[in-house]
């Protein structure tokens, strides 16, 4: 099948569930693309299902570059910057950006073109003490608002808030050097996601665009992108069963909400 296009006005998000990858020969062709290191890190897992949202995901970061270029899954390599976050090395010298993250149950990865991008999935259904998390992660206008808000309303607040925040940190690349209370955000329905920043962070809001989707009842996903907000963005998703599908895709809608529920 031909390469998937994309420019620097558009940005792709591919998941995968893995419960559809469930059969024993499709996760032993999915080891045979990985590297010698991924396969060691699969070992390091105490528990099957998380050996195998690993393998899911490595698999999914290397089909999903290779519908770009058509180059073999198993040849992509890959290197950390100084704070651990993967780029690609090789085989390709396209500038293709990516960032992946997986939760129980889902695995995304964002592509761009030469920007730089941070992806966040988290299954709402975790049972975690979100007020005690906010209080001691969140900035102080986030943590307000959290408590401000009826009980039942909270979780959902607080993922929001939480993926967004993981998703910017990701895209920077600077690791946990960027501490969550130095920066905000503001979330509404009516309009997208806006950011703001302590002096310290040294960053530009209007630098940056944010995005949000709810894949099903049970995950939230927040995207980030280095583009000036005043330049048009179009996100694709599709989703796909690597080596099986090559993706469905969607456009998103151009909402200015910039939050969409598939």
């Amino acid at each position: 099948m031909p390469a998937q296009t994309l420019d620097d006005r558009r940005i792709d998000l591919w998941y995968v569930r893995p419960d559809q990858t469930a059969e024993p020969a499709l996760l032993d062709a999915y080891r045979r693309l990985l590297s010698p290191e991924e396969r060691e890190q699969e070992q390091r897992f105490r528990f099957e299902r998380d050996r195998v949202q690993h393998v899911v995901a490595r698999a999914l970061v290397r089909t999903v570059l290779s519908h770009y270029t058509l180059d073999d899954p198993a040849s992509w390599q890959f290197g950390p910057n100084a704070f651990g976050k993967p780029f690609v090395a090789g085989p390709c010298a396209m500038p293709l950006e990516f960032n992946l993250s997986h939760t129980q149950g889902l695995a995304v990865c964002l592509v761009a073109l030469g920007r730089e991008v941070g992806v966040d999935a988290e299954d709402v259904t975790r049972p975690v003490d979100h007020l005690t998390l906010a209080r001691r992660f969140f900035a102080a206008p986030e943590v307000a608002v959290l408590e401000a808000l009826p009980p039942p309303q909270q979780p959902e607040a607080f993922y929001r808030f939480w993926t967004l925040k993981e998703a910017y940190v990701k895209a920077r690349g600077l690791g946990l050097s960027v501490p969550l209370g130095d920066f905000a955000f503001t979330v509404a329905t009516e309009k997208a996601p806006s950011i703001a920043f302590t002096p310290r962070v040294g960053d530009d809001p209007s630098r940056w665009q944010f995005a949000e989707l709810r894949l099903g009842a049970r995950h939230q996903v927040a995207l980030a992108v280095r583009r000036p907000a005043s330049e048009p963005l179009a996100v694709r998703v599709f989703e796909t069963v690597p080596l099986r599908t090559p993706g469905a895709g969607r456009d998103l809608p151009d909402h200015p909400a910039r939050q969409w529920a598939l």
